[in-house]
Formats: C-alpha cells, sequence, structure tokens
C-alpha cells in the first residue's frame, strides 16, 4: 500500500507492576495493540486518561517513544491505573487492580472526531467506549477484545457495533463461558470445542464480519459466518506472555488491513504474538 494504515486505539491503560521483580512497564489493552501497529509498520494513536503522577508521565513518554500519537491522551487529576503482576512459569498471574482515574475517562466530542479519522478503531472490555460505538461504528470499523469475559453486559451491548471481534478461552473462564452459554439457549454438544463453535456462530449473527478466540497454547480459531479458520502458534522460547494476545489482535488487524484474508492474518497475529512472548513486558 502506499499509505500507511492508521489505527486509533481507545480505552484503557496501566502500569503493569512486576511485584517480585520490583519493574514496571507501561501497558493496557488498546495501549499494546498502538504500539505492536507500530512495531509492524503502520500508524497509531492512543486515546485514554492517565493520573497527573509520575506513573501518568511514564506512560505518555513511553507512547510518545514508540511513535504512537498521543495528542488525545486525558491528563487527570488523581492516579494511574496500576496492575500487579506475577510470572509463574512463564506465564503472567494478574493480582490487584487499581482503576485510578480511568474510572472518570470519557470521550469527548473532538476525541471521536479524532478517531473517525482512523482506518479502524480497536477496544477493549475494560475500554469505557461501549456506548460511544454506536457513533464510531458508523464511520470506520471496530474491533473489540471481549478477552474471557464472556458473561460481562458489555459483550451484548457491544457486538452489534463490532466488525471484528475477539475473545479468549482458557481454563479460568470455561465456567463463566458455560453460564453464558446457557443463558443463550444454546444446543448442548459433546465437547468444549464444539460449544465454543456455536458460541461463535451465535456471535457472529448479532453483528461481527470475523470473530476470533485465541487458545493459548492451542492456537486460534475464527469465522466469518461461511468458513470456519484454525491457526497454531510458532514455537518459540516464552519469557513472558504479557501482551501475547494484544500482539495476535495487532497482527490480524494489521493484516486484514492490508488485504489479507481471515486464514493468513491469524497466522500474522501468531507471528506477532511469537515475538512479544520472547521478552519481559509487553513492550
Amino acid at each position: 500500500m502506499d499509505r500507511k494504515i492508521r489505527v486509533a486505539a481507545i480505552g484503557d491503560n496501566c502500569i503493569d507492576y512486576y511485584d517480585s521483580l520490583n519493574e514496571s512497564y507501561p501497558g493496557g489493552n488498546p495501549v499494546n495493540v498502538a504500539v505492536y501497529i507500530k512495531r509492524l509498520g503502520g500508524e497509531s494513536s492512543y486515546t485514554g486518561a492517565v493520573g497527573n503522577d509520575s506513573f501518568g508521565k511514564i506512560m505518555i513518554s513511553a507512547i510518545q517513544n514508540k511513535g504512537v500519537d498521543t495528542s488525545h491522551i486525558q491528563v487527570l487529576d488523581g492516579k494511574t491505573a496500576v496492575t500487579h503482576v506475577d510470572i509463574v512459569d512463564g506465564d503472567r498471574v494478574f493480582g490487584k487492580y487499581e482503576e485510578g482515574v480511568l474510572a472518570d475517562f470519557k470521550l469527548r466530542e473532538q476525541d471521536i472526531s479524532f478517531i473517525k479519522k482512523h482506518d479502524l478503531a480497536v477496544t477493549g472490555i475494560w475500554g469505557m467506549i461501549e456506548d460511544e460505538l454506536p457513533l464510531i461504528s458508523k464511520e470506520i470499523p471496530v474491533a473489540f477484545d471481549f478477552a474471557n469475559k464472556f458473561a460481562n453486559p458489555i459483550v451484548e451491548k457491544a457486538i452489534p457495533y463490532v466488525t471484528y471481534a475477539f475473545f479468549s478461552f482458557d481454563e479460568e473462564s470455561r465456567n463463566e463461558f458455560r453460564q453464558k452459554y446457557h443463558s443463550m439457549g444454546l444446543k448442548e454438544k459433546e465437547n468444549c470445542t464444539e460449544q465454543l463453535k456455536e458460541f461463535m456462530k451465535a456471535m457472529q449473527r448479532k453483528g461481527p464480519k470475523v470473530i476470533i478466540a485465541t487458545l493459548g497454547k492451542n492456537g486460534s480459531i475464527g469465522y466469518d459466518g461461511n468458513s470456519w479458520y484454525r491457526f497454531g502458534i510458532i514455537e518459540c522460547k516464552v519469557v513472558d506472555t504479557m501482551g501475547a494476545g494484544d500482539s495476535f489482535i495487532a497482527g490480524f488487524l494489521y493484516g486484514i488491513l492490508n488485504g489479507l484474508n481471515v486464514q493468513d492474518s491469524m497466522e500474522a497475529g501468531a507471528q506477532n504474538s511469537a515475538v512479544t512472548i520472547g521478552y519481559q513486558g509487553a513492550w
């Protein structure tokens, strides 16, 4: 392409504080995606809120240093969000979360006008912008990371306005998935994979063009209303899985926006994840 794709990442950010290491890293779902889009060769911006504390300054500076547009970050009176993290056998384990000023974050009119100038908007379950999705989705495609929060009310509220929907299916979310599955009145299936596919079909009918479920070390499944897609993982040394899912989303979206099909975009997502989990922290 002659013109670089532009992705607007919107919503939460947080400082990932590794208690056992006494180290901190800027992160958060949309922030990570914005950074990874830049790493892949695209242009990106981040719209969100930080506190007027030292962590807020660190967050803005770190994002700017990665080449991400920070012109629409709101600096609010209070503390920047912090997530406490530990590493157990290479996997991240989340502890206490301090929301800080994100509790007061809301998109302004100038933010929405700015976002609409991009090729795609990406946000997630903690992004605090589900009320603005009807406006944004009228102008540009929306990607949404629902994580493993299958039963969260935001799922039903956001899904009609989402073009690319991402869910994360893991052991931790199994009970919540079953709760959501049964509440939807879906048919019982022999195993979890078949139930997940039934769920994905039902969700895709509610609006998304494509729905993806990431399965950790088991790769990912995709569905576009006509065909099923499956991709495994790219073998690599695992140092820290922080940012693996966000890397997949960024790689997938970058592929789609540059004309790749769903299957090849899923592979691009897996390749991008393999880079990220080879080092400490999200980026």
